[in-house]
């Protein structure tokens, strides 16, 4: 049984859960018996495809244009893509949905006091006294998604309830089959 390719993709401020949803997400499918799955963490793709990028405004977009691209391609052969990246600007999201078509926005949102806490190379204290140039939620924008068909919100539920959540809505738009008709990670068989 072969799957309808889609991107799903995971926006918010740095330290929101995205890697760790993105991860668990993975996971879950992988249980599901969904082999064609493909995970886009943003700060690894920083590291290979886009280590000739910076920080600056049109730097960021190009790296969201550059994972939207590999997006794409991996979606319209029937891969299920999961991109865990800040994109901070909608513009770029925008242009993400457009080119890939089968897309799945979803908002990560944490309120920034909890970053705070949960931030442990100490980045937002560095950025919030003024030593961190554009760090986005801080001295960079963050534009949140106006319509996002998914917002899980990580200072308020379990990475677990959000994943369950996202999966939820996945069923429902057709890019996964009901869970009732996996079993043990297997699909049931329909003969």
């Amino acid at each position: 049984m072969s799957f309808r390719g889609v991107t799903i993709w995971l926006t918010g401020l740095p330290s929101a859960g995205k890697t760790t949803l993105a991860n668990l997400l993975g996971n879950k499918m992988r249980e599901r018996g969904i082999t064609q799955l493909e995970i886009l963490d943003g700060d690894v793709i920083r590291m290979s495809l886009c280590k000739d990028l910076g920080f600056s405004q049109e730097d960021r977009m190009t790296n969201i244009r550059r994972i939207a691209f590999v997006s794409q391609l991996l979606t319209c052969h029937g891969v299920i893509v999961i991109v865990a990246a800040i994109s901070p600007y909608r513009e770029s999201r925008d242009h993400a949905r457009r080119a890939i078509k089968d897309f799945v926005e979803v908002f990560v949102k944490c309120p920034i006091h909890v970053l705070v806490e949960r931030d442990v190379k100490g980045l937002y204290k560095k950025a919030l006294a003024g030593n961190l140039p554009y760090f986005t939620g801080v001295s960079d924008p963050y534009e949140e998604p106006l319509h996002p068909e998914i917002l899980v919100e990580t200072d308020k539920e379990t990475p677990e309830a959000s994943a369950a959540k996202i999966l939820g809505v996945l069923e429902k738009l057709g890019y996964l089959p009901d869970a009732s008709s996996t079993s043990h990670g297997k699909r049931k068989s329909t003969s």
